[in-house]
Formats: C-alpha cells, sequence, structure tokens
C-alpha cells in the first residue's frame, strides 16, 4: 500500500489497486511447518479467478505439508493482505502480494496449515471473549555476507553514528515497512556489536504474524540491495548477546483490556495472573516451538540478557516473563512480555502455543507465584530452589521431548503439525549430535 496505510478488506478493493498501480505480478505467499516464506507469482490475467477460486499447487515438497499421493493444495488469497513490494521496480509494472490460506481441494481448510493453526486458536480465544493481540521485538544481525560473521559495527545498546553505521539500512527498511501498511514505533542498536532491532506496533495476533513473516523478508531484501547480510540466525556470535523475539501480549474483551484491574495488585486482573502462570507453567512444553532450532539454545544460557529460568517479575529482566513498567496503572499499556522466543521462530505456530499456554492457565484457575524481582543470575542453585525456580529445556533434544510429551501443544498445533514439526526437529537433533565440531577438532584432535 503506497503512500498511506489502507485496509483492503474485499477482492473488488484488491482489482481496483491492481488497475491503479499497474501490477503486472501477485505473489502469494505462505508458510511451511517451519516458518519458511514460501511462494509463486501470478500475473494480474488471472488475479480475479486467484481470488475466487485459489490457485492449485503441489503440496508434496513443502515442509510438513501433504504426503506424495495427496499432495494437490489450493492456496486461496487472503485480500485483506494485499500490498505492493516497495523493493520490486515499478517501471516495468508494479508487483504485489498476498498471505494464503491452504486448503484442500474440497475446499475445507489444511490442517497443515500454520496460518490455520493460529486461526483455530484466535477462534478459541473468541469462544471465551478475548481478542488476542501482540507485539514481538525482532533483534538481528548485519553481516558483511552470508559467509562469515565480519560485521558492519562496533557498537552497542543505543549507539548512534559513527558506530551505528547501519542507521541507513534501518530507515530504508523502515520505510519500506510503511510502504506496506506495517506501522514502526521506534528502532535502535542492539546490545552486540552490528545487532539491531525495529519494533512494531502491536496488531491482533494474525495480522501480526504475516506482518513478522513481512518484516523479516524486508530486513533482508533491504539488505541485499546494499550488498549486505541480514540474519535472525538467534546466536550467531560466540561470546555476545543473541537476537531474542520478546513478545508483548495482551487480551482484550469488548474492546476493554482484559488484563487490567486497577483494584490489583500491579494493576494485573485475575485473567492477567492465570494467563502468566499458564506461561510459567507450559514453558517447558512449548519451549521447542518458539525456539525451535539447535543454534536456538546457545543463546538460552544464563549471563546473556536471555532469561533461562521460569520465572515472572515487573522490571527484572532475566526472568522469563515480564510486565513492564513504562506506564503503571495505564489500562492501554498493561501487558505480559515472554522472553524466550527468538526471531527464527514460526510465529503462527509460536503465537498459537503462547496463546494456549495462557488461556490455560485462565480457564484452569493457575494460582500466579510470588515476582521475583532480584537477580537470577546471580543466585545460587539453592537459592532457586528456595523460590522454586526451575529451568527452561538446556537443548532442543530437551525441548523436544518436553513437546512430544504436551497434551496442550498437540491440541493446540493439531495432530498434522503437531507429528510433523516433532519429526523435522528430531531429523535436526541427529544430524547436530552426530556432526563433528570445529571445537572438538580443536580442543581433541591434538591431544586424544
Amino acid at each position: 500500500m503506497v503512500g498511506k496505510e489502507k485496509d483492503v478488506r474485499k477482492k473488488e478493493d484488491v482489482l481496483e489497486m491492481v488497475r491503479e498501480h499497474n501490477v503486472k505480478f501477485i505473489r502469494l505467499w505462505f508458510t511451511d511447518v517451519l516458518g519458511s516464506l514460501k511462494s509463486f507469482a501470478i500475473t494480474d490475467e488471472e488475479l480475479e479467478k486467484a481470488l475466487e477460486d485459489g490457485m492449485g499447487f503441489d503440496g508434496s515438497s513443502i515442509e510438513g505439508y501433504a504426503r506424495i499421493e495427496e499432495s494437490d493444495m489450493v492456496a486461496l488469497p487472503d485480500p485483506s493482505t494485499f500490498a505492493l513490494l516497495p523493493w520490486r521496480p515499478a517501471e516495468k509494472g508494479a508487483v504485489g502480494r498476498m498471505f494464503c490460506d491452504i486448503l484442500k481441494p474440497d475446499g475445507s481448510n489444511y490442517e497443515g496449515d500454520p496460518r490455520y493453526v493460529l486461526r483455530r486458536n484466535l477462534a478459541k480465544a473468541k469462544e471465551m471473549g478475548y481478542d488476542f493481540f501482540v507485539g514481538p521485538e525482532l533483534e538481528y544481525f548485519y553481516f558483511e555476507d552470508s559467509t562469515g560473521t565480519a560485521g558492519l559495527d562496533a557498537g552497542g545498546y543505543f549507539d548512534l553514528t559513527p558506530l551505528d553505521v547501519a542507521s541507513d539500512l534501518r530507515r530504508d527498511t523502515i520505510m519500506a515497512l510503511r510502504q506496506l501498511g506495517i506501522t514502526v514505533e521506534y528502532s535502535h542498536h542492539e546490545v552486540a556489536p552490528s545487532q539491531h532491532e525495529i519494533d512494531l506496533r502491536y496488531a491482533e495476533a494474525l495480522k501480526m504474524a504475516d506482518i513478522a513473516m513481512t518484516y523479516r523478508l524486508a530486513v533482508k531484501e533491504i539488505a541485499l540491495q546494499k550488498g549486505v547480510y541480514a540474519t535472525f540466525m538467534p546466536k550467531p556470535l560466540y561470546n555476545e548477546n543473541g537476537s531474542g523475539m520478546h513478545t508483548h501480549m495482551s487480551l482484550f474483551r469488548n474492546g476493554k483490556n482484559a488484563f487490567f484491574d486497577q483494584s490489583m495488585d500491579y494493576c494485573l486482573s485475575e485473567v492477567a495472573r492465570g494467563f502468566i502462570a499458564g506461561l510459567l507453567t507450559h514453558a517447558g512444553e512449548i519451549c521447542s516451538i518458539v525456539a525451535q532450532w539447535v543454534n536456538s539454545y546457545k543463546r538460552l544460557v544464563p549471563g546473556y540478557e536471555a532469561p533461562v529460568y521460569i520465572s515472572w517479575a515487573r522490571r527484572n529482566r532475566s526472568a522469563l516473563v515480564r510486565v513492564p513498567m513504562y506506564q503503571p496503572g495505564k489500562e492501554g499499556a498493561t501487558r505480559v512480555e515472554f522472553r524466550c522466543p527468538d526471531p527464527a521462530c514460526n510465529p503462527y505456530l509460536a503465537f498459537s502455543v503462547m496463546l494456549a499456554a495462557g488461556l490455560k492457565g485462565v480457564e484452569e484457575g493457575y494460582e500466579l507465584p510470588s515476582a521475583v524481582e532480584k537477580d537470577i543470575f546471580q543466585m545460587s542453585d539453592d537459592r532457586r530452589k528456595e523460590h522454586n525456580i526451575e529451568c527452561l529445556p538446556r537443548d532442543l533434544d530437551r525441548a523436544i521431548e518436553a513437546t512430544e510429551n504436551s497434551e496442550l501443544v498437540r491440541e493446540a498445533l493439531g495432530d498434522h503439525v503437531f507429528h510433523k514439526f516433532l519429526e523435522n526437529k528430531k531429523i535436526e537433533w541427529d544430524a547436530y549430535s552426530t556432526h563433528i565440531s570445529q571445537f572438538e577438532l580443536e580442543k581433541y584432535l591434538p591431544v586424544l
């Protein structure tokens, strides 16, 4: 959407914009089970048919989709997601994009579509009277190219030029996001060298999952135009902070923030307390979904601002769940921040399991433990035991095991995605476990 944010709700609006902006190609976007963005293009002549009936494709080669004997799939564009791609030249015809819902040939929703998984979980929340809003903070690194980790700067948190030479990259990325109709709140240099963050204004969870996928591609596309490489790998640098996706969440009922109650301690309602307790109770079970890669667990270690201890607090950033205190007592600012997800996850699945865990706490009336406001990283093991503070899984293998035994995750994802996801993660762990690393060669080969 060029020039201004415009909600496109109808097929007719899309057709009008395509004519108005001389759009010649429309990319249809969807994701696989792991959260990789997939796409194929249609011409403007095929658009009306695609909006009406969808476009057929072979789903057997898409990770986590159908088996070869049942591979026919239909991508049905969601007209509300139409936007022009600002990094595509318009001289020979502009290029648009729409996210798609994946259907089976009979027109029913395909259970392997991550977007449908999130839709189902949002429908459950709606049945309980809630709308789910999220605001993720996706951090990333700029490197000279994709073959190494040579950074562009030696800056630190909130550093400005000349250390922060990526300011222009962030500016150009923000301008591209604005052209896509995505609202940016602010941007800054992060803690590690060449690490950056662009914060997005909160939105309803399905819209935000689409935005997160768009954001990741936009960051990479603008970096590529400038001859550098952007990565959302959780932990690319040894002995430096990794990249997180701290996710702010709130439930709304009838337009009111259901997490806010001015009469309660910290202005946290019973709904908010149950939601936090649900996140804490099921954190280990959902960890493989929100931190889904072997590399994710190189970030989730003590000492690098990444949360590994299952606890909650207000100002304490060593806790897994935080209640930000930027505007205490303000209804609109009352929210919960879940700090262990990383930006390489599948946002559709991540938002689904976070919502499921929180709603479980609300439904079952989970009791919220006391907040832990002291630095948990500095506590002794005995002290942590006194506070009943447990740890997240230490590696992907243990995270997989916790997820595999979780009825909550299985219900949230559905059997198809649940089994396909775990199958892929087990293959990844087996490959990692048998790999001989440079660390092993340098440490053991000369002496053993």
